[in-house]
């Protein structure tokens, strides 16, 4: 179960591909951001994506803070939801992340949970401009249905 936690976020609308170069740049936005302006992360970096139209997601890439903060027009304030979540880890390139998916979509199925909203990545390792960073975990908010009695 995790409480909600406030984030500081660049947002985008962009192709699945433009993914890997927008999110290390938009982390390092953000955490310049916060350097500058004497705000302490209180987590890693991530990145949070959902399907909008066609072929496009928008993406929100950025790192949790202790407190919300003020629109700034480049960084904007955010929230990840609080609730029960289920966690698929993977280490390695990011091209290889499926089977950490997969494990989480496995475990789903096998509890009889339901996805509760957009998962997010985190990443372990700081992303450059040439990696997302081989120590990602993945987060899968989730629900289990009524059960009948």
């Amino acid at each position: 179960m995790l409480p909600e936690q406030a984030t500081a976020v660049r947002r985008a609308v962009l192709v699945p591909a433009q993914l890997t170069d927008f999110v290390p740049r938009a982390c390092t936005e953000v955490a310049t951001y916060l350097f500058r302006h004497g705000i302490p992360s209180s987590g890693y970096p991530f990145a949070r994506s959902r399907p909008v139209h066609d072929d496009l997601i928008e993406v929100e890439a950025g790192i949790p803070v202790a407190a919300p903060i003020t629109d700034s027009g480049l960084v904007h304030p955010s929230t990840l939801p609080a609730g029960p979540v289920v966690v698929g880890r993977h280490k390695g390139a990011h091209e290889k992340i499926g089977p950490a998916r997969q494990a989480i979509d496995d475990w789903l199925q096998t509890e009889g949970a339901d996805r509760d909203g957009d998962s997010w990545e985190i990443y372990h390792d700081l992303p450059t401009c040439d990696d997302l960073g081989g120590r990602i975990e993945v987060v899968q908010p989730i629900t289990f249905p009524a059960a009948d009695v």
